[in-house]
């Protein structure tokens, strides 16, 4: 046999290719053993990305389940890795650098051993510190080449970018081909430029199957030198997830390659425990869409991992909007309709905002921007009528430093609106937080947990944490989960309302409905009544209210004046927090939500008096 290439199972990003959730710790823990027995994996990927994140939403401590996960891979002697997004730690905003530092420290005492690094911009003042911050922290470095096709991302542009970061010190190299998107004649070129230059650096190859070009380019990345590979395990892999194991294994081996056998019987064991997972609740979350290949796909570059959610977006955004053509007597589109919409949408908006690699959180953004532009249309409306302010921050240069120029259109629209753009180094930006954090928590009298991991939490997830310690996150999900339960098993319903406006002496009211007999299911929120005078604030789109972004911030309240265009709150959508401004001067007088609260589009939110 030839040259050894090994094999990396993707487990967390399994799930988020398909769908909103991860697995349980106890079902984690069942499945391991399992995996071990495989025999097949040298690494298993056990958290990072929206791990951590995508726990605390329905109520599990994720540095529990991480130290819990890893233990047994790391036992057996197989590397447990991570995906972490640089500048943004675990989550879709910057961090600050004191807190970066902690994170690869909490991960590292956690049992993690790999953090794959990756910046969605690709700019080096992102992943740089982040290399020094894992090494010091004991974790071996794996920089990310963010792969995508476009005019400005060439192979000399990732040879050289590669180049760079090992000479930065980074231990490993990942191509990073997040949408399945690269070319393989490319990519084998981009792996053969960089082992030309540094032989002995690892290099390992993620890609995902929806476009269909996945198991082309593994072969040609392993021909060119490619040490190890990505893969996923039936029934979640193909579709907007991996390849599965077994057609890697067997094409490889073919090739000339020297591949590990896999344990069939123990495969099948995982597989079933997997699909018992789907079964239990996970499968509520998982559109069916994203089990099929959709060479659709190809055009609008959106990374596979995105696609979990993507699809549970569209259907709420389908719904919001359906409503709005019902009630102006136009026609209703259904979901292939807006999918095909969206994508022709992100095709336009992506030159125009600079070709960021779409990987998260950039990859949000431009699918978020074009999904609020088709939305726009579709109602008589022009393009940039939401426009967040995460987005304008890539655009103007605050998260990093754009690939491609940004187009005058958009340059004339930040001009109109007094926003400037900035070259300086991002981290600037953001600084340090751990001691406000520390305080917070000693004054609510929370521990900051073994290896100060309670409070990394806290300050990368702060409005997620505080939801988890409260009780809110795990009662939201368990609504919201019997919600999805009913909707599946109760037919006879299908097509009548679960919830309905009444009005009561000019007070707007939500009432839950149930049929059968049966008792309705509590909402986030069952009463909408304006308590002040004034006009209505609503809401720009369907999401969760919050009337701030993160702790530090300091939420407004009744009585507050305001002014136009000043921000009052946020409606986090599709993994963003979209801010929510005034649209005049005046007084607040009503806040009708509470934090976490599910909110319609055009449903009111605060009431404010005009001066």
């Amino acid at each position: 046999m030839g040259r050894e290439v090994k094999l990396s199972l993707v487990f967390r990003d399994m799930w988020q290719s398909a769908g909103k959730y991860q697995p349980r710790v106890d079902q984690l823990l069942k499945v391991a053993p399992a995996i071990v027995r495989m025999g097949c994996f040298d690494r298993v990927e056990t958290n990072g990305g929206g791990f951590e994140q995508v726990n605390l939403l329905y109520g599990e401590n994720p540095n529990v389940a991480v130290r819990a996960w890893t233990e047994p891979f790391r036992e057996a002697g197989i590397q447990t890795h991570m995906l972490d997004r640089g500048l943004n730690g675990l989550r879709m905003s910057p961090c600050a650098a004191d807190l970066r530092r902690l994170f690869y420290k909490v991960k590292k005492a956690q049992g993690t051993d790999i953090t794959r690094i990756f910046d969605g911009l690709n700019d080096p003042r992102n992943v740089l510190p982040s290399i020094l911050y894992a090494k010091e922290a004991g974790m071996v470095a794996q920089a990310s080449l963010c792969l995508t096709h476009s005019p400005v991302h060439t192979a000399d542009y990732f040879i050289a970018l590669g180049k760079q970061f090992i000479e930065a010190g980074a231990d490993e190299i990942c191509l990073k081909d997040m949408a399945g998107i690269g070319r393989p004649v490319t990519l084998g070129k981009i792996v053969r430029g960089i082992k030309e230059a540094f032989p002995d650096i690892p290099i390992q190859y993620h890609t995902h199957s929806g476009p269909g070009f996945s198991m082309a380019s593994i072969l040609e990345v392993c021909l060119n030198g490619c040490d190890y590979v990505d893969t996923a395990m039936s029934p979640l892999s193909w579709g907007t997830g991996h390849p599965d194991v077994i057609a890697v294994q067997e094409m490889l081996r073919d090739a000339g390659f020297a591949v590990k056998e896999i344990n069939m019987e123990a495969y099948m064991e995982a597989r079933s425990l997997i699909q018992e997972m789907y079964d239990d609740f996970l499968g509520y979350y998982c559109p069916e869409y994203n089990r099929l290949d959709n060479s659709l796909l190809i055009k609008p570059g959106l990374p596979g991992g995105m696609m979990g959610s993507l699809m549970t977006d569209l259907e709420d955004n389908l719904s919001s909007l359906n409503k709005w053509k019902v009630k102006h007597g136009e026609p209703e589109l259904t979901t292939d309709q807006l999918m095909v919409k969206l994508f022709d949408e992100v095709a336009y908006v992506w030159p125009k905002v600079g070709y960021p690699p779409l990987v998260t959180p950039f990859s949000q953004y431009v699918k978020n921007l074009a999904l609020f532009n088709v939305i726009s249309l579709e109602k008589g409306k022009q393009r940039w009528e939401i426009f967040p302010d995460t987005v304008w921050d890539m655009v103007l240069g605050k998260t990093g430093r754009l690939p491609g120029p940004v187009d005058e259109e958009i340059k004339a629209l930040a001009a109109s609106l007094g926003r400037s753009f900035t070259d300086a180094d991002p981290q600037g930006n953001y600084p340090d937080c751990l001691e406000d954090y520390r305080r917070e928590m000693a004054g609510k009298g929370w521990d900051c947990g073994e290896d100060d991991e309670e409070l990394f939490e806290y300050a990368m997830h702060p409005q997620q944490y505080e939801a988890f310690r409260s009780g809110k996150a795990k009662a939201d999900f368990e609504a919201d989960l019997a919600r999805r339960k009913a909707a599946r098993n109760a037919p006879a319903s299908a097509g009548l309302p679960s919830v309905i406006t009444v009005s009561l002496y000019g007070v707007r009211y939500k009432l839950d409905v149930a049929y059968d007999g049966a008792a309705p299911a509590a909402s986030a929120a069952t009463v909408a009544a304006p308590a002040g005078a004034g006009e209505d604030l609503t809401a720009p789109l369907s999401g969760k209210f919050f009337l701030t972004k993160d702790t530090q911030e300091k939420p407004k309240k009744v009585g507050d004046p305001v002014k136009k265009g000043e921000t009052l709150c946020y409606i986090e959508a599709m993994k963003v927090q979209n801010a929510v401004a005034a649209d005049f001067d005046g007084v607040i007088t009503a806040i009708l939500k509470s934090n976490g609260d599910a909110v319609e589009e055009d449903e009111p939110i605060l009431k404010i008096a005009k001066n």
